[in-house]
């Protein structure tokens, strides 16, 4: 197994000079650097992280991972970079956002849980921004997108996907528009049959970082590696 962490964006709506991976949580440790010791502490060592915006600050700090580039980062959204990390790759994927600050027992639950593919969910009410999910008649995931009705919840950012259905999902990130979340992607393989199942996190902390305010609850929550 393999874990892709999507860090190649500029951050526009937190309005850093610098990624926003690399914010630094109260005790220390920044996102991304919470993100990579999370994943070895529990037994993953193959991690590639996508960059694009001000990549060699990222690189410089982590240089012991793999590297994929998005060269159109500014230009695209998370669907090409994601095609950029597994668009050659033959085996599970865990990933992730890199701006999603979390409890390492989601991670553990995840792992946990690799015989079908996963999306971990929060289920709370959500705004218009937060990408949401709905569940079909078998408990699978239904809709995932920030324009679900009814939502059941929010997708979190952290995802896992089998390698047999690698191929059927690059297919379909290739198919998303430039400005799409892999969300998107997500989308037309459940439409083809492809079944994701959800992870309910809500006992767990996690917060995806989007917003000042959403920072300044991560550093409110998050003060201790933990």
């Amino acid at each position: 197994m393999k874990a892709v962490i999507l860090a190649a964006g500029i951050g526009s709506r937190l309005s850093r000079p610098f990624p926003k991976s690399l914010s630094v949580l109260p005790y220390g440790e920044t996102i991304l650097g919470r993100q990579l010791r999370i994943l070895r502490e529990l037994g993953v060592n193959e991690i590639i992280i996508v960059v694009g915006f001000k990549m060699t600050l990222i690189m410089e700090q982590f240089p012991e991972v793999y590297y994929r580039y998005n060269p159109n980062y500014y230009i695209t959204n998370t669907s090409k970079s994601l095609l950029c990390a597994i668009g050659d790759l033959d085996d599970d994927i865990l990933w992730m956002n890199g701006d999603v600050v979390f409890d390492k027992a989601i991670l553990k639950e995840v792992l946990d849980s690799r015989q079908d593919n996963l999306i971990c969910v929060d289920t709370k009410n959500c705004g218009e921004e937060e990408v949401k999910y709905n569940l079909g008649s078998e408990g699978y995931v239904s809709e995932i997108s920030k324009e679900v009705v009814d939502a059941k919840g929010e997708a979190v950012g952290i995802n896992f996907i089998r390698r047999q259905d690698i191929p059927t999902f690059c297919k379909a990130l290739g198919e998303c528009d430039d400005n799409d979340y892999f969300e998107k992607g997500m989308e037309f393989i459940i439409e083809r049959g492809v079944r994701f199942k959800p992870v309910d996190i809500s006992v767990h902390d996690c917060i995806e970082v989007d917003f000042e305010e959403d920072w300044i609850s991560a550093q409110k929550t998050f003060k201790t590696a933990g």
